[in-house]
């Protein structure tokens, strides 16, 4: 029998009580099998975050639910199955899944999309992946470029669907504009989106009117004011740096520095929660910063040594951001702050890193974070933070053009 529904909840206060029923869209369909995937060939696009319930791997939960026979190949995402390889063009190999013994195809090797070869034998794509609410993790292009692949083969696509760790109703930053599109990137959406992949996958296929079946399975007990603790779930690291719920809140913010001579942690235990480098006073920094009234953060003066990446090795200066109420704090509008403050307090030494950058050439790493050279622009002039406020800010048509793809009221 299909698959019910998703429950509509109205939105709460601000999700911090525990469903009383929460199941991920892979859940659903190991407690009531989906007629549509029962004695198909499928292949499944997951990494070691595509959990059950009960903490098995959604390939042998799928595989031990409807027969390892008919699923016959695994599809990974950037940083691999196993979440070993760092970021920005680290590529992973192709290999086999040994559990199952069947063929594991790496979507971030010299193709970012599964050739036809890949999808010949299929009769469904499953996808389930974990995103983290952020428009520059490149999970939700390689489901767009899943979506296009699958149109392309005429091969039925299926999302399990799974919750945005920060929550359904709070976007951030302006929309991308085109001209700056990269894989970091491929769609004018802000830098905090607010969706699931379930709803930007029916988005994608509106938007771009792909000729594709697509047909997601919603999580139940899911609200869209509900951060990810609320699931009451682990949370599993999705990619080496993101080890935590913690670095998800602040990532949308974070990510820019990777388009900076600072160091956004990488090499700590803490990346995104701390920032720095050598040339900094971080005495200076955190009371610049704290003198802003930023909501729900405060900047601690800190110092670390990261072990690999930038300044590997070197004791940086900077700041820790402790995040004080999850639910005002602003990741994107603080990043701003932040970097218009080492503009301001050490000049020329903050620069710019020049691509390379996740497969763009030309134009800066920067910009293609923030999805046009404005941000960029505005700090080199030394704009008054009244603009970084409006950078910040989501064009109010984006919830109105996203609407009809939602799941959850």
């Amino acid at each position: 029998m299909p698959v019910p529904s998703c429950p509509v909840f109205r939105l709460n206060g601000g999700g911090t009580d525990l469903p009383a029923h929460f199941e991920t869209g892979l859940d659903r369909i190991l407690t009531e099998p989906l007629p549509e995937l029962t004695g198909r060939r499928f292949g499944l696009l997951f990494n070691q975050a595509s959990l059950s319930a009960s903490g098995i791997y959604a390939a042998d939960a799928l595989a031990e639910r409807y027969s390892p026979a008919n699923l016959v190949s695994l599809f990974s995402p950037q940083h691999g199955l196993w979440g070993e390889e760092q970021a920005n063009m680290i590529e992973t190999n192709h290999s086999c899944y040994r559990p199952l013994g069947v063929p594991l195809y790496s979507l971030y090797s010299r193709s970012r999309q599964p050739s036809p070869d890949m999808l010949a034998d299929l009769e469904m794509l499953v996808i389930d992946l974990q995103d983290v609410g952020t428009r520059v993790y490149t999970f939700i292009w390689t489901m767009l470029k899943c979506l296009e692949a699958c149109a392309s083969a005429r091969v039925p696509v299926l999302v399990l669907d799974r919750p945005n760790p920060l929550g359904g109703v709070i976007a951030e930053g302006q929309l991308l504009r085109e001209e700056y599109q990269s894989f970091v990137g491929l769609s004018s959406i802000p830098m905090r989106h607010g969706l699931t992949m379930g709803e930007l996958a029916k988005w994608f296929v509106c938007k771009y009117n792909l000729d594709v079946q697509l047909q997601v399975v919603p999580m139940s007990g899911w609200r869209r004011g509900d951060r990810f603790p609320a699931c009451g779930r682990h949370w599993i690291c999705p990619s080496p740096n993101m080890p935590s719920y913690r670095t998800t809140v602040v990532y949308p913010g974070g990510v820019l520095l990777e388009g900076t001579n600072l160091s956004e942690g990488r090499g700590t235990t803490i990346p995104f929660e701390v920032l720095g480098s050598p040339f900094i006073d971080e005495l200076a920094l955190a009371r610049r910063l704290n003198a802003c009234g930023l909501p729900g953060v405060r900047f601690r003066p800190t110092r670390f040594r990261p072990t690999f990446d930038k300044w590997q090795g070197q004791s940086c200066c900077g700041v820790y951001l402790d995040v004080t109420d999850q639910h005002r704090f602003q990741s994107y509008r603080s990043m701003l702050y932040i970097l218009h403050a080492v503009r301001q307090l050490h000049g020329d030494q903050l620069q710019w890193l020049p691509p390379p950058y996740e497969y763009e050439a030309i134009k800066l790493p920067i910009d293609i974070l923030t999805g046009g050279d404005e941000v960029r622009v505005a700090i080199d002039a030394g704009c008054e933070t009244v603009q970084l406020d409006a950078l910040s800010t989501t064009a109010a048509n984006w919830w109105e053009d996203v609407r009809s793809s939602l799941l959850y009221e």
